[in-house]
Protein backbone atom coordinates (compact mmCIF):
# COMPACT_ATOMS: atom_id res chain seq x y z
CA UNK A 1 0.00 0.00 0.00
CA UNK A 2 2.62 2.41 -1.17
CA UNK A 3 0.13 5.28 -1.54
CA UNK A 4 -1.19 4.86 2.58
CA UNK A 5 2.36 4.13 3.74
CA UNK A 6 3.38 7.51 1.75
CA UNK A 7 0.79 9.37 3.98
CA UNK A 8 1.41 7.89 7.39
CA UNK A 9 5.30 8.46 7.06
CA UNK A 10 4.33 12.54 6.29
CA UNK A 11 1.77 12.56 9.17
CA UNK A 12 3.62 11.17 11.38
CA UNK A 13 7.09 13.60 10.82
CA UNK A 14 4.71 16.75 10.81
CA UNK A 15 2.90 15.13 14.01
CA UNK A 16 6.55 14.77 15.63
CA UNK A 17 7.66 18.20 14.17
CA UNK A 18 4.75 20.10 14.87
CA UNK A 19 5.25 22.07 11.38
CA UNK A 20 5.13 21.36 7.64
CA UNK A 21 8.27 22.94 6.74
CA UNK A 22 10.33 21.18 9.53
CA UNK A 23 8.83 17.83 8.31
CA UNK A 24 9.80 18.75 4.52
CA UNK A 25 13.40 19.19 5.79
CA UNK A 26 13.75 15.99 7.93
CA UNK A 27 12.26 14.00 4.50
CA UNK A 28 13.91 15.87 1.86
CA UNK A 29 9.98 16.40 0.47
CA UNK A 30 8.62 19.13 -0.78
CA UNK A 31 6.03 21.09 1.38
CA UNK A 32 3.60 20.92 -1.16
CA UNK A 33 3.71 17.45 -1.51
CA UNK A 34 3.35 16.65 2.41
CA UNK A 35 0.77 19.05 2.42
CA UNK A 36 -1.20 18.02 -0.40
CA UNK A 37 -0.97 14.39 1.56
CA UNK A 38 -2.42 15.55 4.99
CA UNK A 39 -5.37 17.09 3.25
CA UNK A 40 -6.20 14.23 1.42
CA UNK A 41 -6.09 11.89 4.75
CA UNK A 42 -8.19 14.53 6.48
CA UNK A 43 -10.85 14.46 3.89
CA UNK A 44 -10.38 10.71 3.42
CA UNK A 45 -11.22 10.11 7.40
CA UNK A 46 -13.80 13.35 7.29
CA UNK A 47 -11.92 15.23 10.09
CA UNK A 48 -9.19 17.06 10.87
CA UNK A 49 -5.73 15.79 12.50
CA UNK A 50 -4.00 18.89 13.37
CA UNK A 51 -5.33 22.55 14.53
CA UNK A 52 -3.70 25.33 11.88
CA UNK A 53 -2.18 27.99 14.45
CA UNK A 54 -0.04 30.96 13.74
CA UNK A 55 2.97 29.35 15.65
CA UNK A 56 2.41 25.69 13.87
CA UNK A 57 -0.05 22.62 13.68
CA UNK A 58 -1.28 21.10 16.66
CA UNK A 59 -2.82 17.80 16.77
CA UNK A 60 -6.18 17.47 17.35
CA UNK A 61 -8.04 14.46 19.18
CA UNK A 62 -8.39 12.35 16.30
CA UNK A 63 -4.93 13.48 15.09
CA UNK A 64 -3.76 12.18 18.59
CA UNK A 65 -5.57 8.62 17.83
CA UNK A 66 -4.01 8.18 14.60
CA UNK A 67 -0.34 9.27 15.64
CA UNK A 68 -0.82 6.29 18.24
CA UNK A 69 -2.17 3.85 16.09
CA UNK A 70 0.20 4.97 12.76
CA UNK A 71 3.43 4.56 15.31
CA UNK A 72 2.25 1.09 16.38
CA UNK A 73 1.16 -0.20 13.02
CA UNK A 74 4.03 1.02 11.48
CA UNK A 75 6.34 -1.12 14.25
CA UNK A 76 4.02 -4.02 13.87
CA UNK A 77 4.26 -3.96 10.17
CA UNK A 78 8.15 -4.09 10.67
CA UNK A 79 7.71 -7.16 12.76
CA UNK A 80 5.47 -9.10 10.38
CA UNK A 81 7.63 -8.19 7.43
CA UNK A 82 10.94 -9.63 8.88
CA UNK A 83 8.86 -12.44 10.44
CA UNK A 84 7.63 -13.38 7.33
CA UNK A 85 10.74 -12.91 4.97
CA UNK A 86 12.22 -15.19 8.04
CA UNK A 87 9.65 -17.98 7.13
CA UNK A 88 10.31 -18.07 3.60
CA UNK A 89 13.73 -18.04 3.65
CA UNK A 90 13.96 -16.02 0.38
CA UNK A 91 12.70 -19.31 -1.31
CA UNK A 92 9.94 -16.98 -3.19
CA UNK A 93 9.50 -13.37 -3.73
CA UNK A 94 9.13 -11.25 -7.12
CA UNK A 95 10.63 -7.68 -7.48
CA UNK A 96 10.16 -5.10 -10.62
CA UNK A 97 13.52 -2.89 -11.79
CA UNK A 98 13.54 -0.22 -14.30
CA UNK A 99 16.71 -0.37 -16.32
CA UNK A 100 17.70 1.48 -20.25
CA UNK A 101 18.55 -0.16 -22.88
CA UNK A 102 22.04 -0.49 -22.25
CA UNK A 103 21.70 -2.74 -19.31
CA UNK A 104 19.90 -5.28 -21.62
CA UNK A 105 23.02 -7.14 -22.28
CA UNK A 106 26.53 -7.28 -19.77
CA UNK A 107 26.72 -7.48 -16.14
CA UNK A 108 22.75 -6.94 -15.11
CA UNK A 109 21.67 -10.03 -16.66
CA UNK A 110 24.99 -11.99 -15.27
CA UNK A 111 23.69 -10.65 -11.56
CA UNK A 112 20.44 -11.63 -12.41
CA UNK A 113 21.55 -15.02 -13.67
CA UNK A 114 23.50 -15.64 -10.76
CA UNK A 115 20.69 -14.73 -8.23
CA UNK A 116 18.53 -17.13 -10.21
CA UNK A 117 21.13 -20.53 -9.14
CA UNK A 118 20.78 -19.64 -5.33
CA UNK A 119 17.34 -18.11 -5.12
CA UNK A 120 15.55 -20.04 -7.67
CA UNK A 121 12.01 -19.06 -6.27
CA UNK A 122 12.27 -15.30 -6.57
CA UNK A 123 10.35 -14.20 -9.83
CA UNK A 124 12.20 -10.72 -11.47
CA UNK A 125 9.98 -8.49 -13.76
CA UNK A 126 12.36 -6.34 -15.98
CA UNK A 127 11.18 -3.46 -17.72
CA UNK A 128 13.05 -1.23 -20.14
CA UNK A 129 12.13 2.72 -19.67
CA UNK A 130 13.76 5.60 -20.73
CA UNK A 131 15.94 6.95 -17.61
CA UNK A 132 13.99 10.40 -18.32
CA UNK A 133 10.75 8.44 -17.47
CA UNK A 134 11.85 6.25 -14.58
CA UNK A 135 11.24 9.10 -11.49
CA UNK A 136 7.59 9.51 -12.06
CA UNK A 137 6.87 5.49 -12.74
CA UNK A 138 8.82 4.90 -9.57
CA UNK A 139 7.41 7.68 -7.76
CA UNK A 140 3.97 5.90 -9.28
CA UNK A 141 4.82 2.45 -7.24
CA UNK A 142 4.92 0.83 -10.77
CA UNK A 143 8.47 -0.32 -9.73
CA UNK A 144 10.93 -0.80 -6.80
CA UNK A 145 13.82 -0.14 -8.61
CA UNK A 146 15.63 1.48 -11.20
CA UNK A 147 18.86 1.78 -12.55
CA UNK A 148 19.31 5.11 -14.56
CA UNK A 149 21.61 7.48 -15.99
CA UNK A 150 22.07 10.96 -14.48
CA UNK A 151 19.16 10.93 -12.76
CA UNK A 152 17.14 14.78 -12.79
CA UNK A 153 16.56 15.86 -9.30
CA UNK A 154 13.54 14.13 -7.67
CA UNK A 155 13.07 14.79 -3.83
CA UNK A 156 10.93 11.49 -3.34
CA UNK A 157 13.75 9.52 -4.79
CA UNK A 158 16.75 8.21 -2.86
CA UNK A 159 20.16 7.05 -4.87
CA UNK A 160 20.98 3.89 -2.99
CA UNK A 161 24.42 3.51 -4.94
CA UNK A 162 26.07 5.35 -7.99
CA UNK A 163 29.13 4.82 -10.76
CA UNK A 164 30.75 6.94 -12.77
CA UNK A 165 30.92 5.15 -16.07
CA UNK A 166 33.75 6.71 -18.55
CA UNK A 167 32.96 7.38 -22.00
CA UNK A 168 34.98 6.29 -24.59
CA UNK A 169 36.34 5.17 -28.60
CA UNK A 170 35.25 1.50 -29.65
CA UNK A 171 36.65 -0.83 -32.02
CA UNK A 172 37.58 -4.08 -32.71
CA UNK A 173 40.20 -5.41 -30.80
CA UNK A 174 42.58 -5.53 -33.51
CA UNK A 175 42.22 -1.94 -34.49
CA UNK A 176 45.37 0.44 -33.15
CA UNK A 177 42.93 2.54 -31.13
CA UNK A 178 42.51 -0.48 -29.19
CA UNK A 179 45.65 -0.98 -28.03
CA UNK A 180 45.38 2.45 -26.14
CA UNK A 181 45.24 2.56 -22.35
CA UNK A 182 43.19 6.14 -23.08
CA UNK A 183 42.84 8.64 -26.08
CA UNK A 184 42.26 12.25 -26.93
CA UNK A 185 39.54 13.64 -28.35
CA UNK A 186 41.36 14.96 -31.35
CA UNK A 187 41.47 10.88 -32.46
CA UNK A 188 37.37 11.83 -33.84
CA UNK A 189 39.35 14.13 -36.53
CA UNK A 190 41.94 11.76 -37.71
CA UNK A 191 39.60 8.08 -37.65
CA UNK A 192 36.14 7.91 -39.11
CA UNK A 193 33.22 7.46 -36.13
CA UNK A 194 29.83 6.17 -36.15
CA UNK A 195 28.29 9.23 -34.27
CA UNK A 196 25.76 8.60 -31.69
CA UNK A 197 22.18 10.30 -32.50
CA UNK A 198 19.14 11.68 -30.64
CA UNK A 199 17.52 10.29 -28.29
CA UNK A 200 20.75 8.65 -27.07
CA UNK A 201 22.41 10.96 -24.90
CA UNK A 202 25.72 10.49 -26.19
CA UNK A 203 25.37 13.14 -28.76
CA UNK A 204 24.98 16.15 -25.98
CA UNK A 205 28.53 16.00 -24.73
CA UNK A 206 30.42 14.99 -28.20
CA UNK A 207 28.30 18.13 -29.90
CA UNK A 208 29.84 20.34 -26.99
CA UNK A 209 33.14 19.32 -27.42
CA UNK A 210 33.47 19.71 -30.95
CA UNK A 211 32.73 23.14 -30.76
CA UNK A 212 35.07 23.71 -27.32
CA UNK A 213 37.51 22.39 -29.66
CA UNK A 214 36.70 23.51 -32.86
CA UNK A 215 38.00 20.24 -34.39
CA UNK A 216 35.59 18.49 -36.93
CA UNK A 217 34.07 14.94 -36.29
CA UNK A 218 34.81 12.86 -39.17
CA UNK A 219 31.28 11.23 -38.99
CA UNK A 220 30.84 8.66 -41.86
CA UNK A 221 27.48 7.27 -39.77
CA UNK A 222 24.74 8.28 -36.85
CA UNK A 223 22.67 5.89 -34.96
CA UNK A 224 20.37 6.27 -32.08
CA UNK A 225 20.24 2.49 -30.90
CA UNK A 226 23.22 1.10 -29.57
CA UNK A 227 23.38 -1.99 -30.80
CA UNK A 228 23.17 -0.62 -34.36
CA UNK A 229 26.60 1.70 -33.52
CA UNK A 230 28.23 -1.70 -31.94
CA UNK A 231 27.24 -3.56 -35.26
CA UNK A 232 28.55 -0.86 -38.32
CA UNK A 233 31.86 -0.56 -35.61
CA UNK A 234 32.05 -4.58 -35.96
CA UNK A 235 31.78 -4.29 -39.34
CA UNK A 236 34.80 -1.61 -39.82
CA UNK A 237 32.67 0.88 -40.86
CA UNK A 238 34.44 3.37 -38.65
CA UNK A 239 35.15 3.67 -35.02
CA UNK A 240 32.11 4.30 -32.46
CA UNK A 241 31.47 6.80 -29.21
CA UNK A 242 29.73 5.05 -26.41
CA UNK A 243 30.09 4.46 -22.80
CA UNK A 244 31.68 1.25 -20.75
CA UNK A 245 28.83 -0.02 -19.71
CA UNK A 246 27.65 0.33 -23.47
CA UNK A 247 30.24 -2.37 -24.28
CA UNK A 248 30.60 -3.99 -21.33
CA UNK A 249 29.59 -7.80 -22.73
CA UNK A 250 31.89 -7.05 -25.90
CA UNK A 251 34.64 -6.22 -24.03
CA UNK A 252 34.41 -9.31 -21.52
CA UNK A 253 34.00 -11.41 -24.77
CA UNK A 254 37.19 -9.60 -26.51
CA UNK A 255 34.49 -8.76 -29.10
CA UNK A 256 35.01 -4.97 -29.12
CA UNK A 257 37.65 -2.83 -27.36
CA UNK A 258 37.22 0.11 -25.65
CA UNK A 259 39.35 3.09 -24.91
CA UNK A 260 38.63 6.15 -22.45
CA UNK A 261 38.15 9.40 -23.71
CA UNK A 262 40.32 11.81 -22.10
CA UNK A 263 39.21 15.72 -21.94
CA UNK A 264 38.56 17.75 -19.08
CA UNK A 265 35.24 18.89 -20.59
CA UNK A 266 34.14 15.78 -20.83
CA UNK A 267 32.16 14.00 -17.99
CA UNK A 268 31.49 10.41 -17.48
CA UNK A 269 27.99 9.08 -17.22
CA UNK A 270 26.30 8.56 -13.80
CA UNK A 271 24.87 5.00 -13.13
CA UNK A 272 22.31 5.74 -9.94
CA UNK A 273 20.07 2.58 -8.19
CA UNK A 274 17.12 4.51 -7.15
CA UNK A 275 14.49 3.80 -4.88
CA UNK A 276 11.70 6.37 -3.74
CA UNK A 277 12.01 7.20 -0.28
CA UNK A 278 8.77 6.24 1.19
CA UNK A 279 8.39 2.62 -0.54
CA UNK A 280 9.12 -0.53 1.92
CA UNK A 281 11.17 -2.83 0.07
CA UNK A 282 10.54 -6.27 -0.32
CA UNK A 283 13.51 -8.84 0.97
CA UNK A 284 13.40 -9.82 -2.56
CA UNK A 285 13.84 -6.66 -4.12
CA UNK A 286 16.62 -5.94 -1.21
CA UNK A 287 18.28 -9.15 -2.18
CA UNK A 288 18.61 -7.51 -5.67
CA UNK A 289 20.19 -4.30 -4.81
CA UNK A 290 22.62 -5.71 -2.33
CA UNK A 291 23.49 -7.74 -5.47
CA UNK A 292 23.72 -4.71 -7.78
CA UNK A 293 25.40 -2.91 -5.43
CA UNK A 294 28.43 -5.54 -4.35
CA UNK A 295 28.51 -5.51 -8.50
CA UNK A 296 29.53 -1.83 -8.38
CA UNK A 297 31.64 -1.79 -5.75
CA UNK A 298 33.99 -4.75 -7.44
CA UNK A 299 33.76 -4.67 -10.98
CA UNK A 300 32.13 -1.24 -12.28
Amino acid sequence: MPVFSRFLRYFIAVAQQGSIRKASDELNIAASAIDRQILQGEKLLGTQLFERLPTGLRLTTAGELLLSSGIRWTRDLRALTTQIDNLKGLRQGSADILIPDALTKGFLPAVLGRLRKTHPGIVVNVHVRASKDMGEILVDGQADFALMFNPGHMRELFVRAHKEIPLGFITPPDHPVGALESAPFSLCAEYPVVIPAPPLALWRPLELLEAETGLKIQAVGRADNIQMIKSLVSAGVGIGVLSYLDVYDEVQKNQLAFTPILHKKLSPVTLALCVDRSRQLSMAARLIISEIEQFFADQL
